[in-house]
């Protein structure tokens, strides 16, 4: 094992941060880091928006679901799906189908990966932010994004003030199937996970977290998953055909 697979391994969310900045030289090696990452087609359709203003970071934090590390990060990230680029160089381009959004889903996602990881190799901490789609429209208008551009999720960036436990991952006989897909769900080997993660909430909780991995995903699944979105991306001249 070497020392990037160890930093990959050792990847924990961190919500809380010293006030102590970025220097010029780490920032710009995590964007050089992301904008490295693999582009599908070479399309290249991801925008980046580095949020400094406290005023839109604070706009950002209750956007999101009142997540107040969103103001007080370091740096706060905001990864976008963006054809506009594109339009300007050629304004006859054929936008719109639903390929083009998962490119820029998956370049995106590549890009924020290879900046987490950049980051974590400096000994700095991040965590994801998915709830600035909670309102899509307000976060587009405060960012001043025009059409063919939407913002896909943040990514908050800082020194950790916080240690806490590597959160359990399914096992990899759940995940990785072999020649075709294993159909029969492992429930003695999901069971095991079950209690592996209700014990990781007890612990992080003090005990006021008794939740296991397959009642969290019944909990999340038996309600709607922003039923929003796909009128908006629409509108954004997204998913189209």
């Amino acid at each position: 094992m070497n020392q990037t697979i160890e930093t990959i391994l050792r990847h924990r969310s961190i919500r809380k941060f010293t006030e102590q900045p970025l220097s010029e030289e780490q920032l710009s090696a995590i964007l050089d880091s992301a904008i490295a990452a693999s582009s599908s087609s070479f399309i290249q359709c991801v925008s980046i928006i580095r949020v400094t203003e406290s005023d839109k970071r604070e706009s950002l934090a209750e956007y999101a679901g009142g997540q107040p590390y969103v103001a007080t990060a370091a740096e706060f990230l905001v990864f976008c799906a963006d054809y506009h680029r594109h339009k300007q160089i050629h304004p006859e381009a054929k936008l719109g189908f639903t390929e083009q959004t998962l490119i820029a889903s998956v370049d995106a996602a590549l890009m924020a990966q290879n900046a987490m990881v950049a980051a974590e190799s400096m000994g700095l901490g991040g965590v994801y932010i998915g709830g600035i789609r909670n309102n899509p429209a307000e976060v587009s208008e405060l960012l001043s994004l025009p059409h063919h551009v939407f913002p896909l999720f943040g990514l908050c960036l800082g020194f950790p003030a916080q240690d806490p436990e590597r959160k359990p991952r399914l096992p990899r006989e759940l995940i990785v199937h072999q020649d075709e897909y294993q159909q029969d769900l492992d429930r003695n080997l999901l069971a095991e996970y079950d209690n592996q993660v209700r014990e990781y909430y007890r612990t992080r909780t003090g005990g006021n977290k008794n939740t296991s991995w397959s009642e969290q995903i019944t909990a999340t699944l038996d309600k709607e998953a922003r039923p929003f979105i796909k009128a908006f991306i629409n509108e954004k001249g997204f998913s189209l055909k």
